[in-house]
């Protein structure tokens, strides 16, 4: 569980949970900077002298292996989970480097050092202003509150009216600074991620460059560089669409506090002064207690907190409410009084002090108090009301959109994310909503509607419906899938759940997916790649029917749904799902997609380990035609988070380019490896150039990745292997005629290792052929 999301409506609370929230996001920024600090320490050692480059490099890699970024929510996004990964990637790769001694002078100023400086300076620096004026304000907030509500009630009216207006504006003041710094932290928390890996990794693309085999090594990483920037840019895209609905709820709680307060079990709750009498001569005192009731169960608790003790938390009090009256200002030298009488204390009433006169409006309607004022204060979540509905008229709309886009504007940059002026598409979707204009409607042939506008009316069309088209109630259902499981399991969710939906709501989502995968086809030209639709559609698709900042984080979940829908939408909408499912879904890491094929590149230095990343299948000349073309911006390529290989593509290895599709599998690898118990994680050369194993454990499964490798391993092992039976743990598809292609399950017979690194010979259905050695598991 990471950290819990701070909730505007709990700033106008201020209570000691929302407290105790924000100062964990403190610690956690704290410790974000002391690593920043350490890490452009070590980085600057490496700058002041080169003799000191092997011990700072030692250093620098044990601080990126030992940090880990926590995380908003209860779930990981698998492009968040690579981001968390690549620290550990690095490190990895330093540890190799320290076997290099010939070392050139570094320049990592303009790379690393600035960035990180900027980062720490601007805003870790922001937050920390931020932090003070928050904790001077809330003791110049609490110290008012307390002279004003000593004021006596027999002062004159316009003396308490002024300083009513005092305090209102105080608080006021106090509230919106409350929002900023929640606002602030929050979106620290989700920066920090890319904006402390980024000058990590353009720390390394400079790095190579100084090194005698510097060419060759980047020529290597380049393809874990380039998966790492989408997942880069899938998180900073992710974090864009969540910052505007972050600030638009902020917005919306602004205004209207009262109208956004959290549904809970609580029927009231809030901060109440409490009279604790002493015996004479001494009085009286009046002591701040947050207070919670239960009208069903008429339960009463007060925790006395200070705020300015540093949030001192005292014992909790509980009784059952008998009745509850107002106090006059006759009766008591306070406003805003009234009293309560516990059940176990008949005739001792406990005087309490609201902090205004509507404050104790609510409490006494909340106590059904006498003399309470009627004050409607339901806000049960109501149905969206518009005039967009699922019927004839809105597939008609949907449909002629649809037909317009692909006619005219299918290879348009940036389609569906450009939007179009707000008056036209306000204008285009009432004709089109009217059943005697919408026939006359001419999308495709006219002029008069860009297409930047019919992209927008459908999708402001598809948000005006009473609930999103995947419904309210499946909302959290399809959250689930997206944030754990193996591909295949969310994919197998997906499909059983998108067939729960209503008939009307399905039969729209097929046009609209199957719409989104031909647009998505067209990438190269249109940019609009799945996770580039995902994050424009996972808002307008779903939706929880209650606007929190926890539900917006799950923003990128959303996306991620509807990236399974696109990739695949034959699989799920043309066939029935497995009457079966569904099966519990773990909440522990995925486990790994298939692993990279051995490169079957000639010509490998001798004095080199194999390919420390080695991600991509390299085909010699008589494949060149689907090799990896390193001119491809990253912007145009679909999310290494694809949370379920397309159809087409499934038996296609990770670490392969084809098309838009880049699928890599080292995150999940490395994640789910070091889940496993008793099993340490090993390194990414290890995977490859581990000179001895155990295959024969097939209770492990990361045995499957330990083969001995012929040109280190003994000539025990490679008879050991020889003539052995093998069990397919991934699907493969052949890239070469000399390849063989099967699914999981498949057996093979006399199984012996092949000359080429990384590769094994075998016979299956009678044809003998070459088999990735790390995609088989011996029996």
């Amino acid at each position: 569980m990471g950290l819990q999301p701070l909730e505007f409506s709990d700033c106008y609370l201020d209570s000691p949970w929302f407290r105790e929230r924000v100062r964990a996001h403190e610690a956690e920024l704290e410790k974000t900077n002391k690593f920043i600090k350490e890490l452009l320490k070590d980085g600057k050692n490496l700058i002041a002298a080169t003799k000191n480059l092997s011990a700072a490099q030692r250093k620098f890699a044990h601080s990126l292996r030992d940090f880990k970024f926590e995380f908003i929510g209860d779930a990981e996004t698998d492009d968040e989970r690579y981001i968390d990964a690549s620290l550990h990637e690095f490190s990895n790769f330093l540890k190799n480097l320290e076997e290099q001694r010939e070392i050139l002078a570094l320049s990592v100023t303009e790379t690393l050092i600035k960035p990180l400086e900027r980062f720490r300076k601007e805003q870790l620096g922001a937050v920390k202003e931020e932090k003070k004026k928050f904790d001077k304000e809330t003791e110049k907030n609490y110290s008012l509150l307390e002279k004003h509500l000593n004021l006596s009630a027999k002062k004159k009216e316009l003396q308490l009216q002024e300083a009513d207006n005092q305090v209102e504006q105080n608080r006021k003041h106090f509230y919106e600074l409350s929002l900023e710094y929640v606002c602030k932290l929050q979106e620290i928390q989700e920066r920090k991620k890319f904006e402390c890996v980024e000058p990590v990794l353009s720390f390394f693309q400079g790095l190579f460059t100084f090194y005698h085999q510097g060419y060759e090594l980047a020529k290597d990483f380049s393809h874990y560089k380039m998966a790492l920037q989408i997942n880069i840019q899938n998180t900073r895209n992710r974090f864009e669409g969540t910052r505007s609905e972050v600030e638009e709820l902020m917005n919306k709680i602004r205004r209207n506090p009262q109208e956004h307060k959290r549904a809970n079990h609580f029927t009231m709750e809030g901060y109440l002064y409490v009279q604790e009498k002493r015996p004479a001569p001494f009085g009286s005192s009046w002591v701040k207690h947050y207070c919670t009731y239960s009208k069903e169960t008429k339960k009463f608790t007060m925790i006395p907190f200070e705020h300015r003790s540093g949030g001192k938390v005292g014992d909790e009090e509980l009784f059952v409410l008998t009745y509850c009256t107002k106090r006059n200002a006759d009766t008591i030298d306070r406003r805003f009084c009234f009293d309560l009488e516990a059940s176990d204390r008949p005739g001792v009433p406990v005087t309490m002090q609201a902090f205004s006169e509507e404050d104790r409006k609510l409490w006494m309607e909340a106590l059904d108090g006498k003399e309470a004022l009627f004050l409607n204060m339901n806000r049960a979540n109501a149905k969206r009301e518009g005039s967009a509905q699922l019927d004839k008229i809105g597939f008609t709309i949907i449909k002629k959109c649809i037909s317009a886009v692909e006619t005219r504007g299918i290879n348009d940059q940036g389609l569906y994310r450009v939007v179009g002026v707000s008056s036209k598409v306000q204008r285009l979707l009432s004709l089109l909503m009217d059943a005697k204009t919408c026939n006359e409607v001419d999308l495709e042939n006219s002029v008069d509607w860009e297409v930047k506008t019919i992209t927008s009316a459908m999708k402001q069309y598809l948000r005006s419906l009473p609930e999103p088209l995947m419904t309210y109630e499946l909302h959290g259902e399809f959250i689930v899938p997206a944030k754990s499981g193996s591909p295949e399991s969310r994919v197998n969710a997906v499909h059983f759940l998108v067939h729960k939906l209503p008939e009307k709501n399905k039969e729209m989502l097929e046009i609209l997916v199957k719409h989104l995968a031909n647009v998505s086809k067209h990438a190269r030209r249109n940019l609009m790649t799945v996770a580039n639709l995902g994050v424009v559609f996972g808002p307008t698709l779903m939706r929880p029917q209650e606007e929190t900042v926890a539900a917006i984080m799950d923003l990128k979940f959303q996306n991620i749904v509807v990236e399974i829908l696109i990739e695949n939408h034959e699989k799920i909408f043309e066939t029935l799902p497995d009457a079966t499912f569904p099966e519990p879904i773990s909440m522990s890491v995925s486990p790994p997609n298939a692993p990279p094929r051995q490169s079957r590149r000639q010509g490998q230095r001798i004095k080199r380990p194999l390919a420390v990343y080695n991600l991509c299948l390299e085909l010699d000349d008589a494949d060149s035609h689907s090799s990896l073309r390193e001119d491809t911006p990253t912007g145009s390529m679909d999310s290494l988070s694809s949370q379920s290989p397309t159809p087409a593509f499934s038996s296609s290895p990770p670490g392969l380019l084809d098309g838009n599709h880049l699928i890599m599998d080292s995150g999940d690898l490395a994640g789910w490896t070091t889940n496993l118990p008793g099993q340490s994680r090993p390194s990414m050369v290890s995977w490859m150039n581990t000179p001895s194993a155990n295959p024969a454990a097939t209770n492990t499964p990361p045995s499957a990745f330990f083969f001995p490798n012929p040109a280190t391993g003994s000539d025990k092992a490679v008879e050991s292997v020889a003539h052995r039976k093998a069990r397919a743990v991934y699907p493969c598809e052949a890239e070469h005629s000399s390849e063989l292609s099967f699914q999981i399950g498949a057996i093979f017979e006399d199984v012996q290792f092949s000359r080429e690194p990384g590769w094994l010979e075998g016979t299956l259905n009678g044809k003998r052929g070459l088999i990735p050695q790390n995609y088989v598991q011996f029996l």
